[in-house]
């Protein structure tokens, strides 16, 4: 049993380290990409990816994490010809959905583009990203079954060779399309992830071939079609479930761009400032506020089977453990990630995307967005204890509230209205599943500590406050000032941490534990 556990440990720190340096690869492709393309560049893309969400969700059936549950078991039991069997027959399925959405995609793509975009210029953005569905269909399988045989460093290095690329083809596309217009620039950047993919694609084949199961005589793709009955039902029992969540969410995505595109425009907004409010939104201040939730998404991860386990044990005590542990992790996270993004949200707008109007936006939305670090382990947990159809309704519930909040006061206050209703949405999804937590096992918790942490995260802003206003009329660059200041008020922050005996330092060889 202990090497498993190993096994599992050292996949969960790969796939952590791999989601940090993608963040941040990200995250500079996307500082690149908003600076030459500008507001409105950013809006074009930000209307046109939403339909991939969507197909992508309906071709995978939620097929990855039952492949990935069916092949650990399987090759457990050592039973090697049913790993095979669904692969094979996951391929299959996506892949004929996956090459049949695309085609319907592009053949409507005029009167999908009439229907959802907002501003026409769009329509090649979406029309370059389009291809990319069956690519991610397939590499999800793949990925599903590399889980399932715990092989996780071949998917954290997938990742990163995708995110790699895909700098280097922004660059190239960008600077390549953009004397032609911003229409055909934004296409090209997204003509770039559809590249990236299919090279991270060819890797993980390239793998399989290397690592993956070897055929035995006789054995062809038909033979494991026609005895593949049983093992689709299989399949789709697990995955279905899954997917309906997914769908919701990716259909809401392909609305949101025509929905507040609408509400502004009833406020008085024109469609091309409505477009590059947009993209101060969605492309400046969204990137910033997700940056720090890598680790509570990696958390995540691991939470579901530690609370399934728990349950299935019916070990109350370590349950509530487990789901401490994962609030106070990601308190401890989001707690300074909202002071920061708070207090230096103009300078930190200024100095990545040189775009000094997208800091109110990001200083509405960061008190609120703190929740957004409590409400992945929330979900996890619901998903532990075997309530994946809470987790819809609760999705469900704060999507029409979020929507409505848009609508309502988009139309009468502007992108400042739109900001709200998003902040609405998240407040609605947050306290969901917090009530649904409740009313299954009951939430017990120490107040102590969180009146601690806030008391640390004044003082953490005010000190940063002081620090940067020093260090701005004493002439210091914008950058170093920004730079000094936070670093500052992180390390007094956690200081005050250790001071208020709110994080204890136990066995620090082994792990770091919190209150």
């Amino acid at each position: 049993m202990a090497q498993p556990q190993q096994s599992f440990m050292r996949g969960t720190v790969a796939l952590s380290v791999a989601a940090f340096i993608n963040r941040i690869l990200g995250f500079i492709s996307g500082m690149f990409v908003a600076r030459v393309l500008g507001a409105e560049g950013i809006g074009l893309l930000m209307m046109a990816h939403p339909l991939v969400p969507l197909v992508i969700t309906i071709t995978e059936l939620g097929l990855p994490v039952a492949i990935s549950k069916l092949v650990a078991e399987a090759s457990a039991r050592g039973e090697r010809e049913k790993v095979r069997r669904i692969l094979h027959i996951s391929l299959t399925v996506t892949g004929i959905l996956s090459v049949t959405l695309t085609t319907v995609s592009l053949l409507g793509s005029e009167w999908i583009a009439s229907f959802l975009l907002s501003d026409q210029r769009a329509y090649y953005a979406m029309l370059a990203i389009t291809p990319i569905a069956p690519i991610v269909a397939v590499s999800a399988v793949l990925k599903g079954y590399f889980r399932g045989m715990q092989q996780m460093k071949t998917i954290a290095a997938s990742d990163v060779l995708e995110h790699t690329v895909q700098i280097a083809c922004v660059l190239a596309m960008v600077h390549l399309l953009l004397p032609y217009g911003v229409a055909y620039a934004a296409a090209g950047a997204m003509a770039a992830s559809v590249v990236s993919e299919a090279i991270s694609l060819l890797f993980l084949v390239a793998s399989y071939k290397l690592y993956g199961e070897a055929k035995v005589p006789g054995e062809t793709w038909a033979s494991h079609l026609k005895q593949g009955r049983s093992t689709l039902s299989e399949l789709l029992q697990i995955g279905l479930p899954t997917t309906g969540q997914g769908v919701i969410q990716s259909v809401y995505g392909a609305f949101q761009p025509l929905l507040i595109s609408t509400s502004l425009a009833l406020a008085g907004i024109g469609t091309a400032l409505a477009t590059k409010q947009f993209g101060l939104l969605a492309g400046y201040a969204f990137p910033l506020l997700f940056m720090p939730s890598f680790i509570t998404q990696s958390l995540s991860t691991a939470l579901v089977p530690a609370i399934g386990e728990a349950a299935a044990n019916k070990n109350g005590l370590l349950m509530h453990e487990r789901m401490n542990q994962a609030l106070s992790l990601g308190l401890l996270i989001g707690a300074p990630a909202t002071v920061i993004l708070f207090e230096w949200a103009t300078p930190l707008t200024t100095l990545v995307y040189d775009s000094p109007e997208a800091g109110l936006l990001l200083k509405i939305l960061a008190p609120i967005f703190f929740l957004h670090y409590f409400d992945a382990p929330l979900h996890a947990i619901l998903l532990g204890l075997g309530r994946a159809s809470a987790t819809l309704w609760n999705y469900v519930v704060a999507t029409s509230f979020k929507a409505a909040s848009i609508f309502v006061f988009g139309s009468q206050f502007g992108i400042v209205g739109v900001t709200y209703g998003i902040g609405i949405g998240i407040v609605m999804q947050t306290l969901l599943n917090f009530l649904s937590i409740s009313s299954s096992i009951g939430f017990y918790w120490s107040i102590g500590p969180y009146i601690k942490v806030g008391f640390c995260m004044v003082l953490m802003a005010l000190c940063g406050r002081w620090t940067f206003d020093y260090l701005t009329v004493q002439g210091l660059p914008l950058l170093w000032s920004v730079i000094v200041s936070i670093a500052g008020s992180l390390l007094f922050y956690f200081a005050l941490l250790l001071l208020t005996d709110t994080l204890k330092w136990k066995n620090t060889h082994r792990t770091i534990s919190t209150w």
